[in-house]
């Protein structure tokens, strides 16, 4: 995430429009028919990115329906004038005025999660907006904040948005907001080659000029008192006086990595992950040992074993271990790391393209789902079940980090698995930096596997 002060001045407004590129940016013809969802982090954020998107879609007759998913009540932490509690009630009635000034036949769905918190409450979000969206007819186009933005909480609501748009086939847009305030023109994390532009009617402008005002408590200060100055400074307000919505449309799907890009990364690097010497990786590998319900296992399948070295420490607990990657320069690296194990087999082999036959007792899926794009990762986890022996365990471990070239990140490979298996989820560890699950076929604990329980 980037680190900027919401209530400095941020980029100037002039600084945007001056730019030919965003002079010269494409127009997006927008739907105006069908049934359109805005979902914004917080209150104040359906106003400043798609006011004008709501304002149009109000006049075409088509008025959208809005979804607020934060509660706001963390925009001013130790405010001696409002507690969380109160400053929410405001934020509650200022969205409501400003959306009933933008749209107002627009229903408002205020989901009420805690302001600053949408990580650590991302399920319950997820869930909360597949039911909305599907009570009330297909969804036609779903807009939603960007997950470019800079914030956590933008982040987490973009990334859940596009998973549901891509689960109901439906059309996404983006908008950013912070980005305009910590970013430059000439900053690289601009997407300049997807931002497009929706035309706005004056009327549509000065109604999203009053709107963003009646969010009072975000560009007025609540008293004197430092914690009370107003979240949003009026420089950076003037970014939105434009007569355009900047929003980020659809980018392709990245394609999946391939044999290729491992060996090239393995050709810059001995051990390029530093699995050998890394105390993340140490760490990791003993949580993944640790977490296995069985002591031994009769078949082992490790996907992705890069260049063996958590093959090297399952190999104690397996009577055969096949080892596959799809990189014949770590696969000839673990295979010398492994030379003195006749029970491990380290193979070439691409699971994108089928998974090794066999029948295993567990499968181990380690740093490896998010190199795949949506289909072929569903199909390899299709064929991942089919290969599992009756009462056998799948783990999956990730690093939750965004990665810009991996077309998937870590928690859409965790939640893929979630919504799509039949096997029992019978254990977790999640932190910051990895989430590790372990399904099965046996849904017995380990107590009740050993005569504890």
């Amino acid at each position: 995430m980037v680190t900027f002060d919401g209530r400095a001045p941020g980029t100037p407004a002039a600084a945007w429009t001056a730019d030919p590129r965003f002079r010269d940016l494409p127009a997006l013809a927008l739907r105006r028919t069908g049934r359109t969802v805005v979902v914004a982090a917080h209150p104040d954020d359906e106003t400043l990115g798609a006011g004008g998107i709501l304002a149009e879609l109000a006049d075409a007759g088509c008025p959208a329906e809005v979804v607020i998913v934060s509660d706001g009540g963390g925009s001013h932490p130790g405010s001696p004038t409002l507690d969380a509690d109160a400053l929410a009630g405001r934020r509650w009635a200022e969205v409501v005025e400003a959306v009933n000034l933008l749209s107002p036949a627009s229903p408002i769905t205020l989901l009420g999660h805690p302001d600053g918190g949408l990580r650590e409450v991302r399920d319950a979000i997820e869930d909360d907006l597949r039911a909305l969206l599907a009570d009330g007819g297909p969804v036609d186009q779903l807009v939603a904040t960007w997950r470019g933005d800079g914030h956590r909480d933008h982040r987490i609501v973009g990334e859940v948005c596009a998973e549901l748009a891509d689960e109901l086939g439906c059309t996404f847009l983006e908008y950013p907001v912070w980005l305009w305030h910590w970013a430059s023109p000439d900053d690289p994390r601009v997407p300049w080659d997807r931002l497009r532009v929706v035309e706005l009617a004056d009327r549509s402008v000065v109604r999203k000029h009053r709107a963003v005002a009646a969010h009072a408590t975000q560009v007025e200060p609540l008293s004197s008192d430092p914690h009370d100055t107003p979240t949003l400074h009026p420089a950076f307000l003037r970014t939105f006086d434009r007569d355009v919505e900047v929003v980020v449309a659809q980018e392709s799907v990245r394609p999946r990595l391939t044999g290729e890009f491992f060996d090239a990364t393995y050709d810059r690097h001995e051990d390029p992950w530093g699995y050998t010497d890394r105390w993340y990786e140490e760490r990791k590998r003993a949580l993944t040992l640790a977490v296995l319900p069985e002591q031994r296992y009769r078949d082992v399948l490790e996907v992705g074993c890069g260049i063996g070295v958590l093959t090297g420490e399952l190999a104690p607990r397996a009577d055969h271990l096949l080892a596959v990657d799809v990189s014949t320069a770590a696969v000839e690296r673990a295979r010398r790391r492994l030379a003195g194990l006749p029970h491990v087999q380290v193979q070439v082999a691409d699971v994108a393209d089928g998974v090794p036959a066999g029948s295993f007792d567990l499968v181990v899926l380690s740093e490896v789902g998010y190199y795949l794009d949506r289909p072929t990762l569903d199909r390899v986890l299709a064929d991942l079940r089919a290969r599992l022996a009756p009462g056998g365990t799948l783990l999956v471990c990730h690093w939750r980090h965004p990665v810009d070239a991996y077309p998937l990140s870590g928690d859409e490979v965790h939640r893929v698995l979630r919504r799509t298996t039949d096997l029992t989820h019978v254990a977790e560890h999640r932190e910051k930096d990895l989430l590790l699950d372990v399904y099965s076929d046996d849904p017995r604990s380990v107590a009740q596997r050993t005569g504890l329980a």
